[in-house]
């Protein structure tokens, strides 16, 4: 589908050096070439077009099994405060907590929050489940330490876009089976949720900017590495046995994304399992329009939802 907007944010993505080109000069190198390649850790500046929240309070920790993490918390408020866990995209492959910032710490001041912003192991040097298992040392790091950080450890949330939203899904998944810790809610922001079939909207937005099909699969192979084909629910949540007994969950979709029917199948896992779902399918907005607010208006309005959302869930 091709509308003004597809075209506005194309051309603004071609700039931003976020088209195809740039990203597939790393990631269709084989594993192995990869690890020599010094991958952009640091996504540009200039990708995060929003600029974050003054009002926020931002300080640097580290968590988990030695991960960095941003803290965001607005700048007076009264403990204990509910905990958002967030997660970065990145394709589990580059990115890192700063390139968030411009919806975390709106979080954290509009709902009056502390947004835990941690790094994770990344492929390839760090191959599935690397990322998983860095992801989840974080999680129980957390609410061993929920006093010190002023949250309450019963009013946690996970959230995270794209290959973040398909961690977030798993912590889910995981703290479930083992019975905690307790997640409140989960927000999955255009989140991969299947490694290796294809859906419609993959062929659909084939070449569309920032993601095209050629590049999930490409980010799928580094993160695989050698369980490439391993049919594992950490890798696709939407494989697990079941889905039953999950936190509710908002999932956000962009209309111009290959990745949209990642999110509407894992929408139709939870329903059909009973776990209450909110749904949205931003339209004209492409992968990862969260961190382009001034890009692609659409975003203001979906950080409004999923204050709403996080407002009514914690």
């Amino acid at each position: 589908m091709t509308s003004t907007m597809a075209l506005r944010t194309r051309a603004f993505a071609a700039l931003l050096g976020l088209a195809e080109k740039g990203i597939e000069d790393v990631v269709d190198l084989p594993a192995h070439r990869a690890k020599r390649v010094k991958l952009q850790r640091s996504l540009p500046g200039r990708y995060v077009f929003g600029r974050p929240d003054s009002r926020a309070v931002v300080e640097e920790i580290t968590v988990g099994a030695g991960s960095r993490a941003l803290v965001h918390r607005p700048a007076e408020a009264t403990a204990p405060l509910p905990c958002v866990i967030n997660l970065h995209g990145g394709g589990w492959v580059q990115g890192n907590p700063e390139q968030s910032q411009w919806l975390t710490t709106r979080v954290a001041v509009r709902n009056q929050a502390v947004v835990i912003s941690p790094t994770y192991a990344l492929a390839p040097e760090h191959p599935f489940p690397a990322g998983v298992e860095s992801c989840w040392a974080t999680l129980e790091w957390v609410v061993a330490h929920a006093d010190e950080l002023g949250i309450d450890a019963e009013r946690i949330a996970v959230m995270g876009d794209s290959g973040g939203g398909n961690l977030a899904a798993v912590l889910a998944l995981l703290a479930r089976d083992a019975g905690g810790p307790a997640i409140r809610a989960q927000v999955l922001i255009y989140p991969g949720t299947e490694m290796y079939d294809r859906f419609p909207s993959e062929d659909r937005h084939a070449e569309a900017p920032v993601l095209t099909s050629k590049n999930m699969r490409a980010f799928a192979r580094l993160y695989m590495g050698e369980r490439y084909g391993d049919e594992d629910f950490r890798a696709s949540p939407i494989r697990a046995a079941s889905h039953a007994g999950l936190p509710p969950a908002f999932i956000l979709t962009a209309e111009l994304d290959p990745l949209l029917d990642n999110g509407a199948r894992y929408r139709d896992a939870l329903e059909t399992a009973g776990v209450p779902v909110q749904y949205a399918e931003y339209a004209g907005a492409i992968h990862g329009f969260m961190s382009l607010p001034g890009v692609v208006p659409v975003a203001r309005r979906a950080l409004d939802d999923i204050v709403d959302y996080l407002d009514r869930t914690l």
